[in-house]
């Protein structure tokens, strides 16, 4: 079974409902979508996503409201969700869906933000761990996992615009890059990099000084995958595209 499978932070799913979001997806057709930063509660979802009838929703919401928050739209019925690490720490923003099927397991992720406070960094560091965890368990059932979502931390130089000026800000710190090193050395591909080694290509861009325009920007949106089932992996890519949010979305096409 070939699948198109779509990853995207939306920065407020009430927000982006303004921006062709529903029509977009209706010509657009992915077959599964995580999406990340919905900033929403249970009775704020917009009426608007009942016009998405082919899709099954699953939300999961922080307990903070108008903060982070996740929904994973598909078109296959799961057998399984879990809407967490089991960290209750971990589980309380609405971060993390996971959704096995019968022969493959999709996480959608929104990885937090170092940026905040030390505090933050180190709770990040925290959930990266955790996560890399689950996904070492998934892993080991000997299903094909995907892993998907705003990891928030863009990998190496050639993943941002500007690399020497932002080495001492989160999202490009040398202990963060390290989690992603620990992953490709644990055997995890970014499915993005196995199709696309060229430069300036990017997912996210700052809503201040026109950076979209100028393609000033940092790939912060993966799918990663165990390098022993790479080859289910038929194309992946960003869709710049498409507008609407900050972040772009990001896709594989998989064989399932």
């Amino acid at each position: 079974m070939i699948l198109n499978i779509w990853s995207w932070n939306v920065n407020g799913l009430r927000a982006v409902m303004n921006k062709e979001f529903i029509s977009t997806l209706k010509a657009e057709k992915p077959d599964l979508i995580g999406l990340q930063e919905t900033k929403l509660q249970e009775h704020q979802i917009p009426p608007e996503m009942s016009e998405l009838s082919d899709y099954r929703q699953y939300y999961s919401h922080a307990e903070r409201k108008g903060y982070s928050g996740t929904c994973l739209l598909t078109r296959i019925v799961p057998l399984k969700l879990e809407y967490g690490f089991g960290v209750g720490e971990l589980d309380n923003e609405g971060r993390i869906i996971i959704a096995e099927y019968e022969t493959f397991i999709l996480f959608t992720i929104y990885f937090p933000n170092g940026a905040m406070s030390d505090e933050r960094l180190q709770y990040k560091l925290r959930f990266y761990d955790k996560c890399l965890e689950v996904m070492e368990a998934k892993r080991a059932t000997g299903k094909f996992v995907l892993v998907s979502g705003d990891v928030n931390t863009a990998h190496k130089e050639i993943d941002l615009s500007n690399p020497k000026e932002n080495e001492k800000i989160s999202g490009f710190l040398p202990i963060e890059r390290e989690w992603i090193d620990k992953l490709i050395s644990m055997g995890w591909v970014d499915t993005f990099r196995k199709f696309h080694p060229e430069p300036e290509q990017y997912s996210w861009w700052s809503y201040r000084t026109a950076a979209r325009f100028r393609n000033v920007g940092w790939r912060l949106d993966y799918f990663f995958c165990p390098a022993e089932q790479v080859e289910r992996v038929i194309t992946a890519g960003i869709r710049q595209d498409i507008m609407g949010s900050d972040h772009c979305p990001v896709f594989v096409v998989v064989n399932v």
